[in-house]
This record gives C-alpha cells, sequence and structure tokens, in this order.
C-alpha cells in the first residue's frame, strides 16, 4: 500500500506540474495577445490619422487620441487577465497575490483615465449618446 499512494502523490505532484506550465504558457500567450493589439491598435489609428489629417485637422486629431486609448484599454484588459491567470493558478503565494493587487489597481486607474480621455466620462455614468466624443465638439454644443 505505501507504494501505491507513494506512486500516487509522485503522479498528483507530476500533473500539478505540468498544469501549472500549461497556464503559465496560456498566461504569457494572453500577455502576448494584449501587447498585440496594443501594437496593431497604435498603427491602426496612426493610419487612420494619415489618411484622415487632411479632412478636418483637429477632429482627425481627437480621433487619433481616441482609436489610440481604445486600443490601450483593450490592450491593459488582456495583460491584467494574463497577470491573474499566472499569479492566481501558477504561483499563489501571498507575496505574489499582493504585487498581482498592486499591478490591477494602477491598470484600473489606468484604464479608467484612459476611458475618461476616450470618452469623456467616467465608466459608471451612462452615455446619452453611442459616442459622446465623436460627433462634435462638446464645447461647441448647446
Amino acid at each position: 500500500m505505501g507504494i501505491q499512494s507513494g506512486s500516487s502523490s509522485e503522479y498528483h505532484r507530476c500533473v500539478m506540474e505540468y498544469y501549472r506550465e500549461v497556464m503559465d504558457g496560456v498566461g504569457k500567450a494572453v500577455d502576448a495577445v494584449g501587447v498585440l493589439v496594443i501594437v496593431a491598435g497604435a498603427i491602426l489609428a496612426t493610419w487612420h490619422f494619415i489618411v484622415k489629417r487632411h479632412d478636418e485637422p483637429g477632429k482627425a486629431y481627437r480621433l487619433y487620441r481616441q482609436d489610440l486609448g481604445r486600443a490601450i484599454l483593450l490592450g491593459l484588459e488582456f495583460l491584467i487577465a494574463g497577470d491573474i491567470i499566472r499569479t492566481v493558478v501558477v504561483a499563489p503565494t501571498l507575496e505574489n497575490v499582493l504585487i498581482l493587487g498592486l499591478i490591477v489597481v494602477i491598470r484600473t486607474f489606468l484604464s479608467m483615465a484612459l476611458q475618461l480621455e476616450v470618452e469623456g466620462r467616467w465608466p459608471w455614468q451612462r452615455s446619452e449618446e453611442p459616442f459622446p466624443l465623436t460627433t462634435g465638439n462638446r464645447k461647441n454644443e448647446g
């Protein structure tokens, strides 16, 4: 019986180690997607800016900032997800969880600040129109 329980425990340890390695790879893949989203979004936003900059210079710049901000926001969501996967699944120590908490707080603050910049409102505020800053300049509206 002692031999079976020892081999069962060894099997369990090997399975858990394999699971951690797979989840670490998943976390890194999610991080890579986040970086790819930010880079691709920056490239697309820049392309749109170059193409549209002659139409209305002020509007083109504002739309460029909005597009770039949206790409960063989406990329940050993926990066946070990757951090959570790696921290909680791979190495759930108190120190790692506290570091994760700090990272999430910082990235959440950045996300909220970017959303305020891009959409002109806080995430919890309802918008009166689908995309408040894309249809015109709010300062000139009634």
